[in-house]
């Protein structure tokens, strides 16, 4: 089946800033990450009680609860789901949860449930937003005119009302308006399926709002380079108006101004979300990829090794790696590629339960695993319905087409089928067990020899990479760029990489007080089911001359990784202190697997302080 655009928008008359990248138009993917989507195709996105999701729209009475999001984000999860694996069952799924919603319009175009005298309070204009996203991806995906035509009304519906009670959007709800104003998102995409001028005026007036005095100042903080955690003071009620560090609902905004950048070109818009994302990466995003304490930014970079309350919600990573997937499309550049395979193969998976059934709500770097608590009576989470979206948007991005040729971004065993631009269908095999080792091995498939491009991404941790075009060698790799071959392609060529697996120890805290351990794209972590030593001992590694650690990988049925490596610990006896042992580790998205709060696990390792060194 082809796939069109990804997340919801095709090139159309009035998009002036067009994506570098397209995604593929197939994907089947096979080994680790290809069962954790089966599974949660199979036990989140089908196992959905659509009905119980549609309930509160028909019931107006609503103050202060956010249960209209979650249709929302169900939903456009379930289209990305039925985009990489297009199912009979799903798509009857998803016709009757579109029809479920529509019966609930009222006769003005009102898509929501809260009672009409607390309209725009607290999470209203949110859950409006998400009725509409998920409406756009539908008819994205099957062209019906019905739900653009609700999608219009609820829009138009906004609109008026604000005009009618003279309210300012950016001053509605909580989070300084973040969340209200991320509207900004659909209603760009309205504009560009319908070229209607008035969603356009009010898209750039949300834009104008924001900057006006005590407005979110989104435009401007980003441009003057702000740090995300500092752009407003502590405010006295964490979740009031006044909290303008909300991580999620930020991103979200600027994700509807990277939007409104698509179809104006105005160049400050993408300059505000270029430097608003390497704001947030060198200041907030951990070793895991992702941030945030009780949901906010916090500086949270230098911080990390700090035991922070509600660490890392899922709903920021999902929300960092689409913000991540929209600057990569756009662009084309190596780092977002190297941002969204951080946060998908640690923060992300580490959220997700293996069968597929729940997320995580918060995941620490030290602790354990465990679920959230059920929200607004809705039997779930914003975590559970947020967690597939992160999921299902990665796989059609692996390998990518543009103008000229194709774009491979990350390393997955699979089969990928994309268009060339000599307009043949492109077969992309890639044949690896990354990331367990970095040995990939790539095959196109044409069905005649075309003078085109492909790239490759070299990421940015391996520094020591090899790459071949059937067995002859390409030089000049650089880490965290792609390798360009510009050749004539035929169907027997063969693309082989090895990357750089090297165990590597990075050092943080007062006194480089604690290390941890990454291998390739993944994080490691030490887990209680290992056993003795203990998982807060002290210790201190023993690397090579080079300054990496040794790892070989072991049998261990728990975990999808394991490895060893030499480490001195702390607590041995006089006569053994100092010789290193060889200690076992975990990837981070295994630790804590069982989701079993004995089973505790620690990413950053208190170091033991010698003083004779």
């Amino acid at each position: 089946m082809k796939n069109g655009l990804f997340l919801f928008l095709l090139f159309t008359s009035v998009t002036f800033a067009q994506d570098r990248l397209l995604p593929a138009e197939s994907a089947t993917l096979k080994g680790f990450v290809g069962e954790r989507l089966d599974n949660s195709y199979r036990n989140r996105i089908l196992a959905q009680d659509v009905a119980r999701l549609v309930e509160p729209f028909k019931t107006r009475t609503e103050e202060r609860c956010w249960q209209t999001e979650f249709w929302g984000k169900w939903f456009t999860s379930a289209v990305l789901a039925y985009r990489y694996q297009p199912t009979p069952q799903l798509k009857t799924v998803l016709d009757g949860a579109v029809s479920q919603l529509l019966a609930t319009q009222t006769s003005d175009g009102y898509i929501g449930n809260y009672a009409e005298a607390k309209r725009f309070e607290n999470w209203d204009i949110w859950g409006r937003k998400y009725s509409m996203l998920g409406l756009l991806a539908y008819h994205e995906l099957t062209k019906d005119k019905r739900s653009l035509k609700a999608a219009r009304r609820v829009a138009d519906h906004l609109i008026r009302e604000l005009t009618e009670r003279k309210a300012l959007i950016a001053f509605k709800g909580n989070h300084r308006g973040m969340a209200a104003s991320s509207v900004l998102e659909p209603i760009a995409l309205l504009y560009a399926r319908t070229n209607d001028k008035k969603y356009l005026a009010f898209a750039e007036e949300i834009v104008r709002q924001w900057e006006l005095p005590d407005g979110p100042q989104l435009l401007s903080k980003a441009l003057d380079n702000v740090d995300v955690a500092k752009r407003f003071p502590k405010p006295k009620n964490w979740w009031s108006y006044e909290q303008g560090q909300k991580a999620y609902e930020m991103m979200s905004c600027y994700e509807g101004l990277l939007e409104l950048y698509r179809i104006t070109g105005k160049p400050q818009y993408r300059t505000a979300v270029e430097k608003v994302w390497e704001n947030i990466r060198d200041t907030e995003i951990n070793i895991t990829g992702s941030g945030s304490s009780v949901e906010c930014w916090f500086g949270g970079g230098k911080l990390q090794t700090l035991p922070a309350k509600h660490y890392q919600e899922t709903c920021v990573t999902v929300t960092w790696i689409k913000l991540s997937q929209q600057l990569l499309r756009l662009t084309g550049e190596a780092k977002y590629a190297d941002a969204v395979e951080n946060a998908f193969y640690n923060a992300l998976l580490g959220s997700m339960k293996p069968d597929g059934s729940t997320w995580a709500k918060y995941s620490p770097l030290a602790g354990v695993r465990q679920a959230g608590e059920e929200q607004c009576g809705m039997g779930l989470n914003c975590c559970e319905a947020s967690g597939p979206r992160g999921l299902f948007a990665w796989p059609l991005t692996v390998v990518m087409q543009e103008k000229s040729g194709l774009s491979i971004n990350f390393f997955a065993e699979g089969t990928y089928r994309l268009q060339t631009p000599g307009k043949q269908t492109a077969e992309v095999i890639q044949q690896t067990d990354y990331p367990v080792s970095g040995k990939v091995t790539i095959k196109i498939h044409l069905p005649k020899a075309e003078q085109m491009t492909i790239r490759v991404r070299i990421p940015a941790w391996s520094q020591q990479s090899d790459l071949s075009i059937n067995g002859q060698p390409v030089n000049g790799l650089v880490a965290g760029q792609y390798a360009e071959i510009n050749r004539l392609w035929q169907s027997s060529d063969e693309i082989t990489l090895a990357l750089d697996m090297r165990g590597r120890v990075l050092r943080a805290g007062d006194n480089a007080g604690f290390v941890a351990v990454r291998r390739g794209p993944l994080v490691l972590a030490r887990d209680s089911r290992f056993g003795y030593p203990d998982v807060d001992e002290t210790i201190s590694p023993a690397t090579d001359k080079d300054g990496f650690l040794p790892l070989e990988v072991v049998a261990e049925s728990n975990f999808w990784i394991s490895l060893k490596a030499p480490f001195a610990v702390g607590s041995y006896r006089e006569g053994e202190a100092g010789k290193p042992v060889p200690l076992l580790f975990c990837d981070y998205a295994s630790a804590g697997d069982a989701w079993n709060e004995k089973n505790r696990f620690r990413v950053w390792l208190p170091v033991l302080f010698d003083p004779e060194k």
